[in-house]
């Protein structure tokens, strides 16, 4: 039997369906939104999986391309295989909210599968599928400490806009994911056009009052009327008599080690603990090494937190607010186009910048058809950054999520409207990671552009805010180490300079973050912010005013569309010769611009003058030296241009008469001629007489 929960939603409303579809998963919801449709399904395996310490949950989203009425690309011309880009972005964004909220011991196998079967092009089905996957948990018989759901939130004109359309979108000066539950806010992530602080906290406020709340509404009157009996999750089986042994005997050296600034004799000393501890228990706890374990981590955790809350100092010694020491060297790699390697405490990043032409931009087929992007930010992570042995393989979430912010964070402050006709590609290869390796890559991008030359408007910077919490008192950190992010409450990475916010990501394990603890993260990231803008200045100001010598050149031009074909020529016999002759690459749009693209400049204006002397239109007054092509008894017709011809009368040629034309010109000579008329039908009339010197007037 069908059931169905209505809600409005920014002025349209939000209907979730159940019981109709998918009947057999353990909860399923069909999210309807205008015309997008999104089925989001939510199961478990029946039996327990053993030997594990994390939650063993696996989300995946996923775009058909006949929800748009498209044919996917590709020799298989099917969806299920590699995700793209966004369904990477979409699958993570809804695994963090959700992932918290499971059960510590939760240890049976659980999916979440949102699949998007009609979409209607204004609204966005990411945020949709978020809320969707949060109704499936709620309704099945998993346990879920949910409900929560998500909305998109812009501003046009000072005004919010909740779930905007794609087409006010465009005109929107932010757009921010906001995931919260009834309390609180649980996630933040997007990007804004340098918004300030204030502006960004009040939309996420807005966000979670004005609309997450009645989705949790809904939510919560779909269980009463369709939710089955939620099991009992696995009680957590804890050794008190072995707690409190492991932290008599382990709690003081525990204090000394997480004490230690430098993070691999941090991990030596500690893995020396855990060795020296277990050994003291092989007798009494044979068999029991992961209880040990798991009391040690416990007890990790207790001494860090209770050293902030109580003692009020950090890991390494640094002041709350204190960000770790920055070095940078900029055009650190002698052939690239643009180089930076930006190290801050034990994280270290080098960013390289390449430039390309037109071609290079990337294909992106979505289900509004194909687009391309001109810029690219890739973030690479090898195993040695964190001194560990591991496969290489292909980016995964981790990757692909952290490359997405820092291309957000970055993409406000480029060139806009063709300012540089460039393909720009970033790669940040990640050397040393001890936490905010996203950020550092911000910073690193920045920097990289900036020595390539490229315009942009500023630099951009990046931290990562951390948090504590122990009942009603909490504690905000800047540029959180790798075991701060572990061991804390919250993840907070903001991006942007003095005016303001351009990216910013945030993941909370506890219940969810109120306005006062959001502003304290804001406000305290604004001062780190600039602060590291500062450095970042000492290093470079601005961008610099020429390209590496490596770095092709570009240059672009615009002729009239009608010329196109003459560029080209038939079957592009033209456009091959040019290119022959000349080394460069050119592309040509249906506009009629053309990019000229070589890493020699003689080669550009060699091409660019190829190509304006084959599209040039004749100019009435205009001198030309032309070549007569075929003579008659009224005159000789002159080649002015390439493919262009007039008539020079035969009372033009000279300024007394003339009885034959061969007596002053034959085929194959070149002359200097006047354009005096070009008639209606484009007939070019032209003047050897009306170009001759004034002392040959005789």
């Amino acid at each position: 039997m069908k059931h169905t929960v209505e809600v409005e939603v920014g002025g349209r409303l939000l209907r979730f369906e159940t019981g109709e579809v998918a009947r057999q998963a353990g909860g399923s919801v069909l999210m309807k939104y205008g015309d997008t449709v999104v089925l989001v399904t939510a199961t478990k395996e029946d039996r327990i999986r053993e030997g594990i310490d994390f939650v063993p949950l696996s989300v995946d989203y996923h775009e058909m391309s006949y929800a748009a009425g498209r044919i996917p690309g590709g020799f298989f011309r099917r969806e299920i295989g590699r995700p793209s880009e966004k369904e990477t972005l979409t699958s993570r964004f809804i695994d963090r909210p959700i992932r918290p909220l499971f059960p510590k011991k939760w240890s049976y196998e659980t999916q979440v599968i949102a699949t998007v079967m009609s979409v209607d092009m204004e609204n966005e089905p990411d945020v949709i599928a978020l809320t969707g996957a949060s109704a499936a948990l709620h309704i099945s018989s998993i346990p879920f400490a949910g409900p929560v759901a998500a909305v998109r939130v812009g501003r046009v004109n000072g005004e919010f806009v909740i779930n905007p359309s794609a087409s006010v979108l465009e005109k929107s000066d932010m757009n921010i994911v906001v995931a919260g539950s009834r309390e609180a806010v649980v996630m933040v992530e997007g990007g804004a056009n340098f918004v300030p602080e204030e502006h960004i906290a009040d939309a996420i406020m807005f966000a979670h009052q004005q609309a997450i709340v009645p989705l949790i509404d809904a939510q919560e009157e779909l269980r009463k009327l369709v939710g089955n009996p939620k099991i009992a999750p696995p009680e957590p089986v804890s050794d008190q008599t072995l707690i409190d042994r492991i932290s008599g005997t382990a709690r003081a050296e525990m204090g000394e080690v997480m004490t230690t600034p430098d993070k691999l004799l941090r991990r030596d000393r500690k893995k020396a603990l855990k060795t020296r501890v277990r050994q003291e228990l092989a007798a009494d706890y044979e068999g029991r090494e992961k209880e040990i374990d798991a009391a040690l981590d416990e007890l990790e955790k207790k001494v860090v937190r209770s050293m902030m809350v109580k003692e009020r100092r950090r890991i390494d010694g640094r002041a709350f607010d204190e960000v770790r020491p920055i070095t940078i060297e900029v055009g650190k790699l002698p052939r690239t186009h643009g180089s930076a390697l930006f190290t801050r405490g034990e994280t270290q990043v080098i960013a390289v910048v390449t430039l390309g032409s037109s071609s290079d931009e990337q294909k992106i087929e979505a289900l509004a058809g194909e687009t391309f992007k001109a810029f690219m930010l890739h973030y690479n992570f090898p195993p040695f950054s964190v001194g560990e042995v591991k496969p290489l393989r292909g980016p995964g979430r981790r990757e692909i999520g952290h490359g997405a912010l820092a291309e957000r964070a970055i993409k406000p402050s480029l060139p806009t409207n063709g300012q540089f006709p460039y393909t720009i590609r970033v790669v940040s290869e990640v050397l040393e990671s001890n936490g905010s390796s996203s950020m550092a890559t911000v910073c690193g991008a920045s920097l990289a552009l900036m020595d390539a030359g490229v315009p942009v408007s500023g630099a951009v910077a990046g931290i990562a805010m951390g948090l504590v919490k122990e009942e009603d008192e909490f504690i905000v950190l800047s540029d959180i180490l790798g075991d701060e992010d572990h061991l804390g409450d919250m993840d907070f990475k903001v991006t942007g300079n003095e005016l303001g916010i351009t990216a910013f990501q945030m993941d909370v394990k506890i219940s969810g973050v109120n306005r006062e603890i959001l502003k304290k993260a804001l406000d305290q990231a604004r001062s780190g912010r600039l602060h590291i803008l500062e450095k970042m200045k000492n290093s470079i100001v601005q961008p610099r005013v020429e390209l590496s010598r490596y770095a092709p050149r570009v240059v672009t031009i615009q002729i009239n569309p009608d010329k196109i074909r003459d560029v080209i020529g038939p079957g592009g016999k033209v456009i091959r010769a040019l290119v022959a002759e000349t080394g460069a690459k050119i592309d040509i749009d249906d506009s009629g611009r053309v990019v000229v693209m070589s890493p020699d400049a003689e080669a550009c204006d060699k091409a660019i003058g190829k190509i304006r002397s084959i599209t040039t239109e004749p100019e009435i007054g205009q001198l030309y030296m032309a070549k007569i092509v075929r003579v008659t008894d009224f005159g000789a017709f002159a080649e002015i241009l390439p493919n262009t011809e007039g008539l020079i009368h035969i009372s033009q040629l000279e300024h007394q008469r003339v009885r034959k034309v061969t007596d002053v010109v034959n085929e194959g000579d070149e002359v200097l001629v006047k354009v005096i008329d070009i008639d209606k039908d484009g007939r070019i009339r032209l003047s050897r007489k009306a170009a001759l010197p004034p002392e040959q007037k005789e």
